[in-house]
C-alpha cells in the first residue's frame, strides 16, 4: 500500500476595505455636528440620528471588519469613535429621558479632553500610514481641544471657531474615504492621500 500525500487546503478570505465606510461615517457626522457648532442651526434629531446610526453604528461595523483584516489601528480607531458618537448622543438624550442629571460644563470638558488625548496618541500611528490620515487626526485633536476651551471659558466665539475647524476636519475624513474608494475602483491614484514610505 502506498501512503497518500496529505492535501493542504488554504482558506483565502477576501474582505472589502472597511476604511472608506468608517471615514465617511465619521466625516459626514462630524461636518453636520460642526455646522451646528458654528451656529447655523440648533441641535436637532438629524444630528442625533446621524450620531447613532452612521457616525456610531457604521463606524463600529467598520472597526469589526478591520479586526477581521488584522488591522489593529483601524479596529481601535473606528470602534472607539463609533462608540464616541453613541456616548455623545447618550450624554444629550439621557437627561431628557430623566435617566441622569445633565452634564455640567466641567464634566463635558473632561469628556472632550480625554478624547482629545486619545486622538493625539492615535495621531502618532498615522505617521506610518499617509498624509491624509495625519491631517484628519491632527485636525481632530485640535477640534477636541477647541471644544474644551469653549466649555471651560463659556465663550461662544470659541465654540463657533471650533465648528468651522470641525467642518474642515470632517471634510478631510470624507475626502480620505472617497479617495480610498475611487483609487481602488480605478486601480490608480485618482485622489492622492500621500502614502508614507516605510523606512
Amino acid at each position: 500500500m502506498t501512503e497518500s500525500t496529505p492535501t493542504i487546503v488554504a482558506v483565502v478570505t477576501e474582505t472589502a476595505n472597511p476604511a472608506p465606510l468608517g471615514l465617511c461615517a465619521f466625516g459626514m457626522t462630524t461636518v453636520l455636528l460642526n455646522i451646528h457648532n458654528a451656529g447655523f442651526f440648533e441641535m436637532n434629531s438629524m444630528i442625533l440620528a446621524m450620531g447613532i446610526f452612521y457616525g456610531g453604528l457604521a463606524q463600529v461595523i467598520a472597526g469589526i471588519i478591520e479586526a477581521k483584516k488584522n488591522n489593529t489601528f483601524g479596529l481601535t480607531a473606528f470602534t472607539s469613535y463609533g462608540f464616541f458618537w453613541l456616548s455623545l448622543v447618550g450624554l444629550l438624550v439621557m437627561p431628557k429621558l430623566g435617566w441622569a442629571a445633565p452634564t455640567t460644563a466641567g464634566a463635558m470638558a473632561a469628556y472632550l479632553s480625554i478624547w482629545g488625548v486619545f486622538t493625539f496618541l492615535l495621531f502618532f500611528g498615522t505617521l506610518r500610514l499617509n498624509r491624509a490620515l495625519q491631517f484628519v487626526f491632527g485636525s481632530l485633536t485640535i477640534l477636541f481641544f477647541l471644544l474644551v476651551a469653549g466649555k471651560v471659558t463659556g465663550n461662544p466665539a470659541i465654540e463657533h471657531l471650533a465648528g468651522y475647524e470641525g467642518i474642515i476636519c470632517g471634510a478631510s475624513a470624507i475626502y480620505t474615504g472617497i479617495a480610498n474608494v475611487l483609487n481602488e475602483v480605478y486601480g490608480r491614484v485618482v485622489l492622492p492621500i500621500g502614502p508614507v514610505k516605510s523606512a
